[in-house]
């Protein structure tokens, strides 16, 4: 069994083969040269056999010796080598990130370069999914995470605000002034595009603004933003939708704000999440600050770029509320009909 052999004197053992000299494994050891000499000396009675023959100055392995010798080596370097592999992974500088789909997409990945610019020496180990973490049982620093921030127990900071407004591409807009002028006959035209897994749904949005006669019926569905808005890039109909993860369509001119007439919802969506524990991680700290200024300045730069646009921006921090005004409505009503 293992635990009968001894383990200290085959150290000793694999150092006197190695170097061919008691004095200089015994130097290497650290350790006085007869002490080398006893150890070989208990590990020749334990096995029963010469390890060594006395050549001149210099040991020699016997046969026995040899054998030992090729496993020890072995060994003791698989262990050496784990060693350095667990001592550098403790050492090293990475971070373990999940992401929403959309926004990991969409928003994060085309910024991470700058960040990696500006920390060359941290590693990024980034989970795009839909599932939130347990962090008490995955190996993930923080989460960001698009959302109401209602996670209790973890620390919540909202890093991105959304600006929420109706839009389509350019040739479909055109189309839907060809059946009319009026913003609220346009969408009674329009297919709408349903983002299934938005904070703001079309039946909320619509009794919001007042919006009448619009039969709720949904051709298209898709549980991703990125595929909705890149459906209605392609002129598939009216998606309401993130100007956030739809930045770069707006800024080039594939998709446009439907009318602004209609004001665009400014709400806080998408949230750090961590344990506070975490926040004591230097690299957490790190990567917070930069999501919270480059978020910052892409929050003023989506909001003046649809001030631009002509449309007006209202702050609603309280989704609930537009939850229940979508609940006040009478069923019957023709704005629900299918």
């Amino acid at each position: 069994m293992i635990r009968d052999i001894n383990l200290n004197a085959m150290v000793y053992f694999e150092t006197v083969a190695r170097l061919g000299r008691v004095t200089k494994a015994a130097e290497e050891l650290g350790v006085s040269a007869s002490a080398v000499s006893q150890q070989i000396r208990l590990l020749e009675q334990q096995f029963g056999v010469r390890l060594f023959r006395r050549q001149k100055q210099r040991l020699s392995l016997t046969l026995d010796g040899e054998r030992l010798f090729q496993t020890t080596t072995q060994a003791f370097r698989s262990i050496r080598d784990v060693r350095t592999a667990i001592v550098r992974q403790r050492e090293s500088h990475h971070l373990n990130l999940r992401v929403s789909p959309s926004f990991g997409v969409r928003w994060l990945g085309p910024r991470l370069a700058s960040f990696v610019a500006e920390n060359p020496q941290w590693d990024l180990r980034i989970d795009a999914t839909p599932d939130f973490t347990d962090f008490d049982t995955e190996v993930v620093d923080l989460d960001l995470r698009y959302g109401e921030g209602d996670w209790s127990g973890l620390h919540t900071e909202c890093m991105v605000r959304d600006l929420v407004l109706p839009m389509c591409s350019p040739d479909y807009l055109a189309g839907l002034r060809k059946v009319s002028s009026d913003p609220m006959e346009q969408l009674r035209s329009a297919r709408l595009i349903d983002s299934v897994k938005t904070l703001i749904r079309w039946d909320a949005w619509l009794v919001g603004n007042r919006v009448e006669g619009v039969k709720m019926v949904y051709p298209y569905r898709f549980d991703r933003s990125s595929m909705a808005i890149q459906f209605a890039k392609d002129s598939g109909g009216v998606v309401l939708d993130s100007a956030t993860l739809a930045g770069q369509e707006l800024k080039e001119g594939s998709l446009v704000p439907l009318s602004p007439a209609f004001e665009v919802i400014d709400i806080p969506a998408y949230w750090l999440v961590c344990p506070s524990r975490h926040l004591t991680r230097r690299i957490v700290r790190i990567f917070s600050d930069w999501v919270r200024v480059v978020g910052r300045a892409h929050d003023a730069e989506a909001r003046d770029l649809l001030e631009r646009a002509g449309c007006q921006i209202r702050a609603e921090d309280d989704l609930k509320r537009l939850a229940y005004e979508a609940d006040d409505v009478d069923p019957a009503s023709e704005l629900l009909q299918p």
